[in-house]
């Protein structure tokens, strides 16, 4: 098993949190919020989160995308 680092599982939490977020605006653009899934039909609510999920991924696409061209700009990643 690989041994963790801190920063890593920081980064990770980080990624988790805007993608919650990310989820969570997408939900209140269309007037919902997160309480509102559960009282509405399976249906409805599957439907709604796989749309949430589809803007979270590519919202989060766009911030990978956007931190690889600062990388690339300041002459690629640090070395370890």
């Amino acid at each position: 098993m690989p041994t963790r680092i801190a920063s890593d599982t920081t980064a990770r939490v980080a990624q988790a949190y805007l993608e919650w977020a990310y989820l969570e605006e997408y939900l209140k653009g269309l007037g919902h919020s997160f309480e509102d899934l559960q009282a509405m039909p399976a249906e409805q609510s599957k439907m709604l989160m796989r749309d949430a999920s589809l803007f979270a991924s590519m919202r989060m696409s766009e911030v990978e995308a956007r931190s690889n061209l600062i990388e690339e700009l300041h002459g690629g990643p640090t070395p370890m």
